[in-house]
């Protein structure tokens, strides 16, 4: 007789030989696990170093009453690992781990503790602490968050996503009916070219989930660590970053708009956006050559203000691929 699965942690990896044995590691910490049935996936996003021979060793040695599953998903990007998961894993929740995420040793029980107490809880996610290589500039602190670094408190949460936005891929756990049902297979901003990075993927699926009806939450109690490897503190790296999540910020606002909504809309932001771009310009112009934040909201009002139209360009070259 087969027992259900009640977790599945999905772990997408790219050339991930050098970091996955931490994550595995602290899986294989896991504490008052005992009334779970839950399993370990890896999903490797078409490798090239030895992430695949890492796998195997793990599962020579592992836990002896939790599967570890080896899959690959050939397509490259963020959410088309995350997808294969949804459909290789044989758990009723899907937690994402992903291959730089360390969890504390009770992450597994608080996830299945968190889902049974919030039935209404479509996707929640965890608290995320960064590990850095180097410890970040202190003015570098007040943009930490887009790094998916996530402390919303001490107490459990629910995200209203005008007002508190939404939480990031890292980390989160989700009801993988609930996935399926909402969210589709193939979301827009995997398209966006090479400036549209995996903050507006996470967001576009779960204003899928949250504009169905479903809660989205944060609970402290899943406490994870991610770490931060030094060049992601680099001042290149951040301008993309920010550039890149306004890029995409336009599709993820009309997410939430009926189509009647959404032309009048589109004036208004235009309008805000820019004058928001035009104060940040007044008010920092002396300053951008020093100050890394101010050159970095730059970026991401920039971004926002281009979002439509770079968006529509990408639309129409989708749609020519078609004929």
């Amino acid at each position: 007789m087969n027992t259900a699965v009640n977790l599945t942690v999905a772990i997408p990896t790219y050339n991930g030989e050098n970091r996955l044995p931490q994550v595995l590691d602290k899986l294989k910490q896991q504490i008052n696990t005992e009334n779970i049935n839950w399993e370990v996936l890896i999903v490797d996003n078409n490798s090239t170093d030895g992430t695949a021979e890492v796998v195997k060793e793990y599962q020579a040695n592992w836990l002896e009453n939790v599967p570890l599953r080896y899959c690959f998903e050939a397509e490259k990007g963020f959410s088309f690992p995350r997808q294969k998961a949804i459909s290789e894993a044989k758990g009723e929740l899907l937690g994402f781990l992903d291959d730089d995420n360390l969890p504390n040793p009770n992450w597994v029980k608080a996830a299945y503790t968190f889902a049974r107490e919030h039935p209404q809880a479509g996707a929640f996610s965890s608290k995320i602490d960064g590990l850095f290589e180097t410890e970040p500039p202190e003015e570098l602190k007040q943009i930490l968050f887009y790094l998916a670094i996530v402390d919303r408190g001490s107490q459990p949460l629910m995200y209203e996503p005008r007002k508190k936005g939404l939480p990031p891929g890292a980390g989160l756990v989700v009801r993988r009916e609930v996935w399926q049902k909402c969210v589709p297979k193939r979301l827009f901003l995997v398209g966006g070219g090479k400036y549209i990075l995996r903050a507006g993927e996470d967001i576009e699926a779960l204003s899928y989930i949250y504009k169905a009806g479903w809660e989205i939450w944060y609970n402290p109690e899943m406490h994870i660590e991610h770490v931060i490897p030094a060049w992601r503190l680099e001042k290149n790296y951040l301008m993309r970053l920010m550039l890149s999540i306004g890029l995409g910020r336009f599709h993820l606002r009309m997410l939430s708009l009926q189509w009647w909504q959404r032309p009048l809309a589109f004036l208004i932001y235009l309008v805000n956006d820019s004058r928001k771009l035009i104060l940040h310009l007044i008010n920092y112009r002396s300053v951008f050559v020093n100050n890394i934040v101010a050159t970095c909201e730059k970026e991401r009002l920039i971004g926002t203000l281009l979002s439509p139209f770079y968006l529509t360009q990408i639309r129409l070259r989708n749609v020519l691929k078609l004929y």
